[in-house]
């Protein structure tokens, strides 16, 4: 029989005593959202500024992206791929006439998709390149953030996710991030296939690099015949200001291909808010010459492209088009950091913020080691906003992308008061 829950500390102390220790959540314990609230098993009221990591930038419990769960879910659920439905291929046409590729291989989670797209990289290398089967070489950047997978730690800096992990997979080169000239020297290795990063780098503390940096990127990966993969896990789906972080400046509302500022990259990783938190999917876009290279039998996934997750997609995609949620998070964007640039010039705790669109951070002035931006974000949780810092002295801030300028204000209203609290 399940475990009622009646207070938040009985639900840490069930996780704490039967699940895995390998999270550390802030002391608060959901029992349900909407929109850009959160509500705790106590009855109270948070503004989430986390958004599950950016999946849920519809806002909680979209309704309609709720309803067509509901529908889906009451028709068909999972066939596997070993037959057709009638649901994934109008889902394949939709998505890739969204984003404007070819062809799409759907999966599950985020890390998926990475582990999906160096597949394909690594396939595409030894048939279309001509580079010797095992020798081909991804080139990554330091302080990426691409999932936990075995693959993926094995070309991370994050040696609390890599040590005792080991051996690790062979087959990455690591180099500075936003740096061309360093891209450029990878490059003169003629086994290598692609180049995967992150448009913005988001678990890093979301670092933004040079305006030019990605078309940049783009435009010396295909010069050497080099596929450039962009994983907008977190950064895509409007979060940025544009549907896409590889837009660069434009307005985009899911006609990146039209846009002049638009680097089309060869792979485009999506994730997280492609379902709007209400099921894990995520997919890997390519045009056919990249995406042509996997046969039968050669990838899958038994819930990869199953008729409920890609229901949910397709009508979380049509929210963030018709509710031009690119727009809004654009707007409340320049708010959000015009207010907190105002704390950072005003107290010595913050050192700067950064960021685009509704993905920001603010750096505050003490050591990695330090407890201040944790006890900072606890501060915040008991004034009703919720926060999670990264890399010790750094706060992610990214709410849903259906917030008012009003609630907007609100929330910069919380953070200054618990900033001034620190700077006493």
């Amino acid at each position: 029989m399940m475990e009622t829950i009646n207070s938040s500390k009985q639900a840490i102390e069930l996780e704490e005593k039967y699940g895995a220790h390998n999270y550390h959540p802030l002391p608060v314990v959901l029992s349900k959202g909407e929109g850009v609230y959160l509500w705790d098993v106590e009855g109270k009221r948070y503004f989430d500024f986390l958004s599950a990591y950016s999946a849920v930038n519809q806002g909680h419990c979209h309704p309609r992206i709720k309803q067509a769960l509901i529908d889906q879910a009451s028709t068909l659920t999972l066939t596997s791929r070993a037959f057709y439905n009638d649901v994934l291929g109008p889902f394949e046409k939709y998505i890739t006439e969204y984003f404007g590729f070819d062809m799409v291989l759907p999966m599950n989670t985020g890390a998926e998709g990475v582990e999906t797209a160096l597949k394909i990289a690594r396939k595409w290398g030894y048939e279309k390149k001509g580079v010797r089967e095992n020798e081909a070489v991804i080139i990554v950047a330091e302080n990426n953030f691409h999932g936990r997978t075995t693959t993926v730690i094995s070309f991370s800096n994050d040696e609390n996710a890599r040590k005792n992990f080991g051996p690790y997979t062979p087959g990455f080169e690591k180099i500075p991030y936003d740096d061309i000239p360093a891209l450029q020297s990878a490059l003169e290795n003629k086994h290598v296939v692609a180049f995967l990063v992150e448009p913005i780098q988001g678990e890093a503390g979301v670092y933004t690099p040079d305006d030019d940096y990605i078309r940049k990127a783009a435009e010396v990966c295909k010069k050497e015949n080099v596929l450039f993969i962009a994983d907008e896990i977190q950064t895509g789906i409007a979060r940025t200001g544009s549907l896409l972080a590889v837009c660069g400046h434009c307005s985009c509302e899911g006609h990146c291909e039209k846009q002049s500022s638009y680097t089309k990259p060869d792979m485009l990783i999506l994730g997280k808010a492609i379902s709007g938190g209400f099921y894990p999917v995520s997919a890997v876009l390519a045009d056919k010459e990249v995406m042509g290279v996997i046969k039968p039998g050669q990838h899958g996934s038994t819930f990869g492209g199953n008729p409920l997750g890609v229901k949910v997609a397709m009508t979380a995609l049509e929210v963030v088009r018709d509710e031009k949620l690119a727009l809004n998070a654009r707007k409340l964007g320049h708010i959000f950091r015009e207010r907190m640039q105002k704390l950072v010039d005003e107290y010595s705790i913050l050192k700067l913020v950064r960021g685009k669109g509704l993905l920001n951070a603010v750096v505050v002035n003490d050591t990695q080691e330090s407890s201040t931006a944790w006890d900072m974000c606890v501060a915040l949780k008991e004034n009703g906003l919720l926060a999670k810092p990264t890399h010790g002295n750094i706060i992610r801030f990214a709410p849903p992308l259906v917030m008012t300028e009003d609630q907007l204000h609100e929330c910069c209203d919380i953070i200054e008061k618990v900033v001034r609290s620190f700077s006493k």
